[in-house]
């Protein structure tokens, strides 16, 4: 946009609280997420003695901006949502339910296989979100879970997953924020202190295996049976209204989908250089959604070769099934795009990020109190902007500094460790969060409904997690520090477990 950024001071993180708060009110996040953008740019019109038409003027200026800096990204999604309107239409999808169907039987073990195929998707959140969860909706539908309850282990699975992953893009964007403390050495050895990621599994699995809910969520899977009977009854009228039922099998899903993750790893390596002499884990992470562009083209080339030779469609339903996929794409491609403008307007316009860095340097305590305070204030500040990669951007060269002396470097690792765990944790559960909503619409999930039920669970994660990093400053000791943890976690939720079970006697 050319406009130098200002330091608006508290008025800087008005406009993330005034998106979040109208959103949470209104459960409308098209309007909310525009005020929040509009009221930053009022901020910065007032403190810079602009007009208030120049404000109007500089919203849209963001928005075409982010989409030209996020091109890839748009691509990459409506080619995806082709990919899955055309795996669908082939039939594929149906083969494979009705495959592991005779195999996934009951709510645990589908529950279970999707956290499993989550865990395995490590090298991009968004893409993580949008794969498991065309694969495995149909399933889940049929177990009767709730698209609530699907849309939160996608979630739980993704950004929690690739930030301890070290072949991924986001080990490759941490390592380069710490180069001083050693690189993705250091993004190594943060893995036993991020707290929230190893928590964050272990409640998943715990959920899943347990099949124990509560809060919101517990009131969205007493209404899964019927919506999973509505999404029934809905695919069924749609096979109905197309006619004929696709001969599609197994193989039409799996062979696109199987292309699409090999391609899309090989497609990051080589827009990154891999072939010409870089190191794989730092050509993942130069232009990942490039690749996954790449690897999405590949799987429609793929889809189209064995369609249409086999007359399961032809080239104006492929065609048209494009189109659709497209279609599909449009609201969250809108809360996307709306999401990013929020986010430049707070990092690059009001300075969100340098008022709360003020506030951490600011803070005059012990240093084992640094990775709690740390961990709160990543927090904070992912959750206001919707960006784990943007927080950590801004609060890991601070906390570097700040453990610069003798008596910081003791809390370094734990601090950035903390740093990364806030950072994932406000990411996770904020509603204009780009991996929140791709989470949403991989489950074919209402937005906010998915904002609401997972709040809970991510945030008794966060609050152990908060409670583990006093530890950590103090013990310095990774094995202590997870292991309280866990215990913690696991006590906190038998006893609500218990006192559930006795309020119903």
């Amino acid at each position: 946009m050319g406009l130098e950024m200002i330091e608006a001071g508290w008025l800087s993180i008005l406009p993330p609280l005034i998106a979040i708060t109208l959103a949470l009110i209104s459960k409308e996040v098209y309007s909310s997420l525009f005020i929040g953008i509009f009221s930053g740019m009022c901020i910065y019109c007032y403190c810079t003695e602009r007009s208030f038409l120049q404000a109007v003027t500089y919203v849209f200026d963001m928005l075409a901006g982010k989409i030209g800096e996020n091109g890839y990204m748009i691509i990459f999604l409506v080619l995806l949502g082709s990919l899955v309107v055309i795996v669908t239409r082939s039939g594929g999808s149906d083969a494979y339910g009705q495959w592991a169907g005779k195999r996934i039987k009951t709510k645990i073990s589908a529950k279970l296989a999707t956290a499993v195929l989550g865990l395995s998707i490590f090298v991009d959140d968004g893409f993580n979100c949008l794969t498991v969860g065309t694969v495995m909706r149909p399933i889940t539908d049929k177990c009767r879970i709730s698209r609530e309850k699907l849309a939160y282990l996608l979630d739980a699975t993704a950004a929690p997953v690739c930030i301890i992953a070290p072949i991924s893009s986001w080990a490759v964007a941490v390592a380069s924020e710490v180069e001083e403390a050693g690189g993705l050495n250091a993004f190594v050895r943060t893995i036993p202190y991020n707290l929230y990621a190893i928590l964050t599994i272990v409640m998943v699995f715990f959920l899943s295996a347990t099949d124990f809910d509560f809060g919101p969520m517990e009131k969205a899977e007493a209404c899964g049976s019927r919506e999973g009977e509505q999404a029934a009854e809905k695919e069924a009228a749609e096979k109905a209204a197309a006619g004929k039922r696709r001969k599609g099998t197994v193989p039409d899903l799996v062979l696109p989908v199987a292309t699409l993750i090999v391609c899309a790893i090989l497609g990051m390596a080589y827009v990154g250089g891999f072939f010409e002499g870089k190191a794989f884990t730092e050509a993942i992470g130069e232009n990942p959604t490039a690749g996954l562009t790449l690897g999405t083209f590949a799987a429609l080339v793929v889809a189209l070769a064995m369609y249409l030779p086999r007359r399961i469609m032809n080239l104006r339903e492929f065609m048209n099934g494009i189109i659709d996929g497209i279609k599909t794409m449009i609201p969250a491609l809108t809360i996307l795009i709306l999401a990013w403008g929020l986010g430049g307007v707070c990092r690059e316009m009001i300075g969100t990020g340098i008022f709360v860095s003020h506030f951490v340097n600011a803070v005059n305590l012990p240093f084992g109190f640094l990775p709690a305070i740390v961990f709160a204030v990543a927090a904070f500040l992912s959750f206001s902007m919707g960006t784990a990669w943007g927080t950590f951007g801004i609060l890991l060269p601070i906390v570097s500094m700040m453990c610069a002396g003798n008596q910081g470097s003791a809390v370094l690792i734990p601090a950035l460790g903390a740093t990364l765990a806030g950072s994932v944790y406000g990411d996770h559960c904020s509603p204009i969060s780009d991996t929140t909503i791709l989470a949403s619409t991989g489950a074919q999930c209402q937005h906010l409904r998915h904002v609401e039920t997972q709040l809970p669970y991510a945030t008794l994660v966060a609050v152990v997690c908060f409670l583990g990093y006093l530890v950590a400053g103090f013990t310095r000791n990774a094995w202590i520090t997870v292991a309280a943890s866990v215990l913690l976690l696991l006590g906190t939720l038998a006893a609500i477990a218990f006192r559930k079970k006795s309020g119903k006697r």
